[in-house]
Formats: C-alpha cells, sequence, structure tokens
C-alpha cells in the first residue's frame, strides 16, 4: 500500500504536469492574439513553464519520500512548498497575464520562495537518503 503523502505527491504532481501542457495550449492556440495584444504572452508562458518544472519536482518528491517508512518528511514538506509554491506563483501569474491586475505581480514571488524552499528541502532529504547496497 502507498503512504498518503506519497500518493499525494505523485498525484499532485501528474495533475499539475496535465495543467501545465493544457494551460501551455491554450495560451498558444486561444489566448495567443489576446495575450500578444496586452504584451501578457512571457508572463503566461513563463506559468506554463513552472508549473511544469515543479509538477517534476513534486513527482521527484513523492518517488524520494517512498524510499523511507514511514515516508520521509523532509521530501513531503518539498512535495508541499512545490504544490503551493506552483498555486501561488503560476496562479497568480497566469492570473495577471489574464487581468492585468498587477497587484498580482506583488504575490508572484512567495510562490518562488516556496518553490526554492522546495527544492532545498528535497535536496537535503536526497542527501540523507541511505546509501545504496
Amino acid at each position: 500500500m502507498t503512504p498518503a503523502p506519497v500518493r499525494y505527491c505523485l498525484v499532485a504532481g501528474s495533475v499539475l504536469g496535465g495543467v501545465a501542457v493544457a494551460a501551455g495550449a491554450f495560451g498558444a492556440h486561444g489566448l495567443a492574439a489576446m495575450l500578444a495584444a496586452s504584451g501578457q504572452a512571457a508572463n503566461w508562458q513563463t506559468a506554463c513553464t513552472y508549473c511544469m518544472y515543479h509538477a517534476l519536482g513534486l513527482i521527484a518528491a513523492g518517488l524520494v519520500a517512498s524510499r523511507r517508512r514511514p515516508p520521509c518528511r523532509l521530501a513531503t514538506a518539498a512535495g508541499w512548498c512545490f504544490f503551493f509554491g506552483t498555486l501561488i506563483f503560476s496562479g497568480c501569474l497566469a492570473a495577471l497575464a489574464l487581468s492585468e491586475i498587477k497587484i498580482l505581480g506583488a504575490v508572484v514571488p512567495i510562490g518562488g520562495a516556496l518553490m526554492i524552499a522546495g527544492w532545498a528541502l528535497l535536496a537535503t532529504a536526497a542527501a540523507r537518503l541511505p546509501a545504496a547496497e
């Protein structure tokens, strides 16, 4: 049986990966003219790109967490940071691109800080894994 934290990381990472692909395609096809006219295409692209990178990070966190019983708490914490960081960072950037509400740009760094914390936690968790035999 897969522990809940591992399952959460793997499922959430997979869902975020799908969202990144769908949002990227929607931006390239359905929103291309609007994003170009508003000068927000780069923000949309960045939101999609970072969503995909952190979807993969979330899956990696799940895999690292699964190497321990009970699941590695540092890797699980990294997964939470990736998940909420992506929601805040990519979500606010995408909302900014669609609405041009400038205050959303001030919230984006909070998501970025969570993403950075996630990578630091994942690196620490990976460094503490037992050596292969």
